[in-house]
């Protein structure tokens, strides 16, 4: 039910944007959604309000009391604030926009309820993109949009709003980022892909960090895995950090959206030259950063303390995101991270010397590489790394998985991990170390191996799964390559003997009725 919402909300919104390219209307749609999304959320808060200081039974009630007097005791923001709910002033809620739908300033009035939540709201100040007065949509397409809006998050309660909204919101980034194509994904991080960093990382606890977070998916799946798991949304810290300032935006509002607490830094900011957390240290790090940036360095990075095992090169960034995140982890901390291929076999400007000295010092846990086609904006081919300070199973091991033949289509030209997979692959990282619960872990040739440090050396630090799972087996009942290749020629034989013969008898029938070869 939910799904055939989300398609049919997203084919009415799309067809809506005319001939406005994805990348502006993106913030337009995603806007109004958080809007409709806290202006729901504060009149479930006010009726829930409403009830309880008429209740006799209740600690708010409010004795016998002039209506005026308890109008004016539901505006008070104590009672929103200390429920974490944002307070929305009169003019800036959704049925009043609704209301002023048709009317040919909607987009100033849109922008003017923006301009009142963030003055009411500290922690959404400079976080809602005021654009609606300007935006290039035809005539009445806006108010057709706030109409579209008012018809999501309608549920039984408010928590069930809020998750209808939160998926509602989730899925036009993806769908956004599909339309945008290359630039698309430098905001969004495909979902099988986040599930399975989540699954192997586990974050249940304590401090979780994502220093180049896009929209905030790392945090949402962190948020959902712990709640699929029995655990507290209240149990982990979030902090993470964004350099695109409209990227900074959606990541906020999608974390808002959710009723996740949240610290983006003080304003969007280069991670390597303005770190907004210089101190923090993170008990789970997990990050897909753009790959193989190019223009990242600058003088003032030259021997940072962050790069423990050496300078990374001027001209690739992937090192760079590497110390960071390790120099980020706290003394038992884990991280996942998303990168090129090429990160995992490189020894070009100082790379191999810096793979080499991460490896011995035994930081590497998991490698793991990734099928092609996962990602909107890019076909280089990824791999997941997870390091870990102080391991606590397998010391001088790294397990590698090859998962690059483990995915499924879902259209032309992307592909996904199914939940299977992804459960496969945690369940195969959760044996190898030991954990409680899990089966006992054996390697699988051609999928997994467990290899020791000296191994790893001998191939000179490269950490490519494919080098060390081997071959897949051949079943015995499987027929060797030889025999297939010696049927198959047998079947072609076959069939080109049966063309001939064919070609003959047509040849026969035209001559017959006077047609000249």
């Amino acid at each position: 039910m939910l799904d055939d919402l989300k398609k049919t909300l997203w084919a009415t919104a799309d067809k809506l944007r005319a001939n406005m390219d994805a990348a502006e209307y993106k913030h337009l749609v995603l806007g109004l959604i958080f809007v409709k999304y806290i202006s729901d959320t504060f009149q479930g808060k006010h009726a829930e309000l409403m009830l309880r200081l008429a209740d006799p039974e209740d600690e708010y009630f409010y004795g016998e009391a002039d209506p005026s007097d308890i109008a004016a005791e539901l505006e008070d923001r104590d009672y929103y604030r200390e429920a974490n709910v944002f307070w929305v002033p009169e003019s800036a809620r959704w049925e009043a926009l609704r209301a002023a739908a048709k009317q040919p300033d909607i987009g100033k009035r849109i922008d003017d309820a923006l301009s009142l939540i963030e003055a009411e709201n500290p922690k959404l100040k400079g976080i809602l993109d005021k654009r609606y007065a300007r935006a290039q949509l035809p005539d009445g397409k806006l108010g057709e949009l706030v109409d579209l809006v008012s018809t999501i998050g309608f549920g039984a309660s408010a928590a069930e709003a809020r998750d209808v909204l939160g998926q509602v919101y989730e899925y036009f980034l993806g769908m956004f980022a599909s339309a945008e194509g290359k630039r698309g994904g430098q905001f969004y991080t495909p979902r099988s892909i986040v599930k399975t960093l989540v699954a192997v990382l586990a974050p249940h606890h304590g401090k979780v960090y994502d220093p180049c977070c896009g929209s905030g998916g790392m945090f949402v799946q962190s948020e959902e895995f712990i709640a699929s798991h029995g655990g507290k949304i209240g149990d982990v810290a979030i902090f993470g950090q964004e350099a695109n300032p409209t990227t900074w935006r959606l990541a906020a509002m999608n974390l808002a959206i959710r009723g996740i607490d949240f610290n983006l830094g003080r304003e969007p900011a280069d991670t390597f030259t303005r770190d907004q957390f210089p101190d923090l240290r993170a008990d789970f790090i997990l990050a897909n950063p753009p790959f193989n940036i190019s223009d990242w360095w600058h003088a003032s990075l030259t021997g940072d303390a962050r790069w423990h095992y050496g300078d990374p090169p001027q001209g690739n960034a992937n090192y760079a995101w590497l110390q960071h995140m390790l120099h980020h982890l706290a003394p038992q901390g884990r991280a996942g991270i998303v990168l090129a291929n090429g990160s995992m076999s490189s020894s070009q400007n100082n790379e191999g010397q810096i793979r080499a000295g991460m490896i011995d010092a035994d930081v590497v846990e998991v490698m793991i590489a990734l099928p092609g086609q996962l990602f909107f904006n890019t076909q280089i081919p990824a791999c997941l790394w997870f390091l870990a300070k102080g391991k606590r199973s397998r010391p001088g091991e790294v397990l590698f998985i090859d998962a690059r033949k483990l995915a499924t289509m879902i259209s032309r030209v992307q592909c996904e991990l199914t939940d299977a997979v992804i459960e496969r692959i945690a369940g195969t990282v959760a044996a190898w170390r030991g954990e409680a619960g899990a089966a006992e872990y054996a390697d699988v040739a051609g999928y997994c191996r467990s290899v020791k440090l000296a191994e790893i050396a001998e191939h000179g630090h490269v950490l490519t799964p494919g080098r060390y799972v081997g071959a897949e087996t051949v079943d015995d009942n499987d027929e060797s390559f030889e025999a297939k290749m010696q049927a198959l020629t047998e079947k072609l034989g076959e069939q080109m003997a049966k063309g001939a013969e064919l070609d003959a008898v047509i040849r026969q029938k035209l001559g017959g009725v006077g047609y000249a070869f």
